[in-house]
This record gives structure tokens, sequence and C-alpha cells, in this order.
């Protein structure tokens, strides 16, 4: 029985030539960056390479990227600091956000008393950005965190608009860009974003490493403390052979950029006309042209098949998931969903497909034939 994997958003499977380069770097450039010995000079080099090579991609000071270990760092580091050290005293966010910001939010709310508030989310799963201007009205020291691409449903937030709105307002502005760093083209100099931050296993790189990018003078502080590695914001040494694999994974995203997302788009819409063939009353949760390697259906199947489904194409090899993958283990209904869907529609069963160069239309068959079964 072939294995289907369509559950991209969740986590990618390893390029062979990022394989090949991390292989590499754990056999001959070992070294600790910090010592000053050859060893380390040259462990050091290719961390300063890498940290080039992912500054290059974003059109940004490579001084303005700072490696982590994925996205919940990121979004925890940015969001504390920020209340700690920028003397933010409100942070606007969305209920639809992933769990690394809403938690870290709920958690400083309680420990700061901050303000918070959430901007409306419409119909779509799209941010009201009338809503967003309304609510930066207030003179009071403001960050906004809003996502880039929903993990969830697709929805995409026009960043280079809120930036624009959060800088005629002085707020500052923080974007999760997990989903959408290595899938389309971010030029952080024209965008007015002073945070982003991405995870490498999200653009078939390693898991366990990613960055942050930091505009230049923000101000922001440690998470926690030890040596001086990363400008002393981020201590311990650096993982050099998941960082090189991650630039390279970065790297090779990018440079096959249309080509793939040509793909994807292709099998993306086959699986629409295979959904619309084989059960008519489906229904796509969000906007229907959203992102273009993720989609979430609603399918026109009883409550009672809800609990069983994941299960049902997990025996038949097929990997998709109802939500993100970092609650995928709950019984409780998705956030994202609960958002926009009624009560009534949130029963029935919601699948979240994602997509990479690597799905066919195959792959697409074999999901509909199991579907079938159900």
């Amino acid at each position: 029985m072939k294995k289907i994997y369509l559950d991209n958003a969740s986590t990618t499977a390893i390029r062979p030539e990022v394989i090949q380069e991390m292989t590499k770097i754990m056999t001959e450039d070992y070294g600790n960056p910090s010592s000053t010995h050859s060893f380390g000079r040259n462990a050091k080099n290719r961390l300063e390479l890498s940290r080039k090579s992912i500054a290059k991609q974003l059109n940004v000071n490579a001084q303005e990227i700072i490696f982590t270990s994925g996205g919940t760092e990121g979004n925890n580091w940015i969001l504390r600091s920020a209340v700690q050290d920028l003397q933010v005293k409100r942070i606007i966010s969305s209920k639809i956000e992933h769990h690394a910001v809403l938690l870290a939010i709920t958690a400083l709310q309680k420990e700061f008393s901050i303000q918070v508030d959430y901007v409306n989310v419409l119909p779509n799963g799209t941010i009201d950005l009338t809503h967003l201007s309304d609510l930066l009205s207030q003179e009071v020291k403001t960050l906004v965190s809003l996502m880039h691409i929903n993990n969830e449903i697709g929805t995409a937030l026009d960043l280079e608009r809120v930036g624009v709105i959060c800088k005629q307002y002085n707020a500052l502005f923080h974007s999760d860009t997990v989903q959408s760093m290595g899938k389309m083209p971010l030029d952080l100099q024209t965008i007015a974003v002073d945070f982003v931050l991405a995870s490498a296993h999200k653009f078939h790189g390693p898991k366990g490493v990613g960055f942050a990018f930091v505009r230049k003078n923000s101000g922001l502080q440690p998470l926690f403390y030890g040596g001086e590695q990363e400008k002393g914001l981020r201590a311990g040494t650096e993982a050099v052979h998941q960082i090189a694999g991650m630039a390279k994974a970065l790297e090779i995203s990018y440079s096959n950029l249309d080509s793939e997302k040509e793909h994807i788009t292709a099998v993306k819409n086959y699986l629409i006309e295979q959904l619309e063939k084989n059960f008519p009353g489906f229904e796509i949760n969000g906007k229907s042209e959203g992102f273009y390697n993720i989609i979430n259906v609603l399918l026109p199947f009883s409550e009672e098949k809800t609990a069983m489904i994941l299960f049902h194409l997990d025996m038949r090899g097929i990997a998709v998931s109802r939500g993100s993958a970092c609650q995928s283990g709950s019984i409780r209904p998705s956030h994202v969903l609960a958002e926009i869907l009624s009560d009534d529609l949130i029963k029935k069963p919601s699948l979240r497909i994602s997509f990479s160069h690597y799905n066919t239309k195959e792959d697409i068959d074999g999901l509909i034939e199991a579907l079938k079964t159900v």
C-alpha cells in the first residue's frame, strides 16, 4: 500500500540536498562556533554564511537574523520582550492565531495585566482591517500580532497594508510567517513589519531550528541567559548543521518557487475538481482562493463520522489533519473553525489538506477513493 502524505502544513519532508549539506557539516565542521581554534572558526564561518544567505532571501541585514529553535520560541520571545522591555501596554491579536501566540498573550495578560484586544475575524476567515484601525486609534504603546498565512484554513493577511496601518498609529507589528516563509517572496525592506519568524521544517528543512527577523535597534532583550551567542539575544551553542540545513532549504525553496507553486496549485485544483465531482455538498472553510498549499474542507458526512475519519484514512496510509498538528490529538474542535463556523457545522468533519511539490494527482485519487469508503 502506497502511503500518501497530505499534511505539509504540519511538517515537510527534508530535501535530499539539505540532508547532504547537514551530513557534510556534521562530518567536517563539527567545531563549536564560539571556539577560537580552526575547528571553531570553520563552524563560525558556516554559521555566518547561513545567516547571510537567509538575509539575502528576505532583503534584510544579516545582523537582523537571529537563530532560534523554531516558531514557538520566536513567538514567545518577541511577545514577552515587547511587554517586559519595550513598554508595550497593549497587544492586539486575533482569535485565529496559532496557540504559540494565543497562549503566550494569555500568560502575559495574567502576569503583567496588559490590555488585550482581539480584532474581528470576517466570515471568510480574514482579518477585519477596518476594525484593526479602529482599535489602534487608542493612544497606548501597542504591539499588533497577526499571522501571515493561517495554518488551518490558509487565509492570508495583507502584510503591506497592516504594516502601513501600524506605522500610521506608531504600533509595533509582529507577524508569525511560519506558513508563508519559503512559499512566497517576502521583501522585508518594503514591508513595515518589526518582527517575523520562521521554522525550517515547514519549508523542507530540519526540525528544531528556525529564525526571527528582528528589525535593527528594536530593543528586544533575551528570553533566557547564558553565553553571548546571537549577539547576546539567544544564549546557547548554535546547532550549525541545522542552521546550514535551514539556509539551504530556504535557498532551494525560493530558487524553485515558481515551478513548485505551479505544480502544487495544479494538484490543489485537481482536488477541488474531484471533490465537486464526488462530494457535491462539500464546502471550503475560509476563502476558496486561500493560500495555494492549504485547503480546509467541510465534508457532507454525518456528525457520527467525525471522530473516526482521521483514523480511517490513516489505516489506509493517508495523512491529513483536522487542524494544527500541535492540537491534533485533542478532541476539542479547532479554535480557528469555531470563529467562522456555526455550532452545527463545526460538529461535522472538516479536513485540512496541505500540499508540497512531492504530491501528485495520483495522491488525490487515493484520497478520494478512501473518502468514498467512509
